[in-house]
């Protein structure tokens, strides 16, 4: 661990961002930016995806070099553009997209550049092996150091990353969306990770979508909206209603839209299903215009459950049937053919092929439905997806635009609105807020709102409480890849739904919660 700098002076910041400016294609990205990072602090960047927190930190840490302004690192103004400056005085960052090498070992990955050496020259593996352990166990880390870096878990790696920039004698730490793609464990380790530097004199800046996560970890909180800083507070002196505010610029009185009553004729039907070898068969049932939440902890099985239905994942048996019609060929395509649509938990990975343009992405699962003898039909196509990106209020330099220059947010938007093109009779959604920031969030709960209002029947998995508890009119708990319990509306909105779910997903109660048999669950 990095010790306290005794010569540091307290009023001088560890880094500060002075009337920073940058555009990209001429299009303001940061406007007149101000920020100080003082020593033992933590501070939370805030704002909506596009706002230009990721666009400050690569600019702090020397990646980017700004049009005006000036940074500075304890006193000494950093080279503008120069990352290696950066190091040298301090500044490390760890991006939200890991730099780790995967097919290097953990100690490698700790000593890339600066490799101890024998006498002789050689590498001393034996060295930096024994050097890789102890830093490691400073962060609790009880790991083999010559283990291949691509076989360990996200969270774990990104762990790895905090170690080598410390190891290197980092006084200045920025984390770009540091938990986005880790489980909820391991939030836990990073959240104690981060106040044990803060303690050790550090200086850490962190960008994260969750309120929890700002008042888990922050001293401070700075938000930015649309390349202007709105906010710069301690925490202890603003309110989250306020930090929403400032991030999105309007009141958001009702973050959950309210649920439509849904009707009683069921849509999806599952019966009996296994999803794998020595799990207990589940059953289930959506009807029309219901949202059905899907609620337990990593591992649970909500994704393979989804992907079961949808024909990624070939179950062990049981049967799935839409509108009272048994799929035959549990396959994508079988499933596409029937209405079936989906929003996977990977957006990047599975849900968007970010090289292509909106209207390609758009396209992609209604390619029959825009061709003619082989040939897609161009303006019916445009004119379609125009149609359905205005009703998901994307925004964007229009259908041209690569998936890749659109905040999270947008891409997620996108992934939505490409099944709305055409019929949609049952909606399987897989995190489908993960990763995005509060204000692109009340959007896509309008968006699922105003779905079940439309008939649609919905399957939404999450691992966000608030989102289950206030947008599901039913929710059922897994545990070890089975249904463990049930919860009505009416249990939903007691305050005790919380608890009640978290026992039952961590298996301290194995009492159902309705007079349902274990293996139909039932209103």
């Amino acid at each position: 661990m990095p010790t306290a700098d005794a010569d540091v002076d307290a009023d001088v910041a560890m880094l500060a961002c002075d009337d920073i400016h940058k555009s990209f294609g001429g299009v303001p990205v940061l406007k007149g930016v101000r920020l100080q990072l003082k020593a033992g602090t933590v501070t939370a960047l805030a704002g909506e995806n596009g706002a230009g927190k990721s666009t400050l930190m690569k600019i702090a840490s020397g990646q980017y070099k700004p049009d005006n302004g000036i940074v500075s690192v304890r006193g000494a103004e950093l080279s503008a553009g120069n990352a290696r400056a950066a190091t040298e005085l301090g500044v490390a960052i760890v991006p939200q997209e890991l730099a780790s090498i995967p097919d290097l070992s953990v100690y490698e990955n700790l000593f890339i550049g600066r490799e101890k050496r024998t006498w002789l020259g050689t590498l001393d593996r034996r060295g930096m092996i024994r050097e890789a352990r102890k830093q490691l166990g400073r962060f609790g880390l009880e790991l083999d150091p010559t283990t291949r870096m691509g076989t360990l878990p996200v969270g774990i790696r990104q762990i790895i990353e905090i170690v080598k920039a410390t190891g290197r004698g980092a006084r200045v730490l920025l984390l770009d969306e540091p938990t986005s793609a880790i489980a909820e464990r391991e939030v836990s380790r990073l959240a104690e990770i981060v106040r044990s530097l803060r303690d050790q004199g550090v200086a850490v800046l962190f960008t994260t979508h969750k309120m929890e996560e700002i008042r888990a970890m922050g001293d401070r909180v700075v938000v930015l909206r649309d390349g202007t800083l709105i906010a710069d507070a301690a925490l202890g002196e603003i309110s989250d209603d306020e930090i929403v505010t400032a991030m999105i610029g309007r009141e958001l009185d009702q973050l959950f839209p309210e649920l439509p009553e849904p009707g009683s004729e069921r849509v999806l039907e599952v019966k009996d299903l296994v999803i794998e070898h020595g799990a207990k068969p589940l059953s289930l049932h959506v009807c029309k215009g219901e949202v059905l939440g899907l609620a337990g902890l990593v591992g649970a099985g909500r994704t393979e459950l989804i992907e079961s239905i949808y024909g990624i994942r070939k179950p062990v048996s049981g049967t799935i049937a839409i509108s009272g019609r048994t799929l035959h060929r549990q396959t994508p395509q079988a499933a596409i053919g029937r209405n079936v649509a989906i929003v996977p938990e990977d957006r990047k990975g599975a849900g968007a092929v970010l090289s292509l343009s909106v209207l390609d992405n758009a396209t992609l699962p209604r390619m029959a439905a825009f061709s003619r003898l082989g040939l897609l039909r161009g303006r019916s196509r445009r004119d379609a997806i125009a149609e359905v990106m205005s009703s998901m209020r994307l925004k964007s330099n229009g259908l041209s635009q690569h998936m890749e220059n659109l905040s999270g947010g947008n891409q997620q938007k996108v992934v939505f609105g490409r099944w709305l093109s055409g019929k949609v009779d049952v909606l399987l959604l897989d995190e489908p807020t993960r990763g995005v920031d509060v204000g692109a969030r009340s959007e896509i709960y309008r968006i699922i709102t105003e779905l079940s209002r439309s008939g649609v029947a919905v399957v939404m998995a999450s691992s966000d409480l608030p989102e289950i508890l206030s947008l599901s009119h039913r929710t059922l708990v897994l545990r070890n890849r089975t249904v463990v319990g049930e919860l009505s509306a009416a249990e939903l909105a007691t305050p005790q739904a919380s608890d009640t779910i978290f026992r039952l997903a961590s298996g301290q109660s194995t009492n159902t919660l309705t007079s349902a048999d274990s293996k139909e669950i039932a209103p």
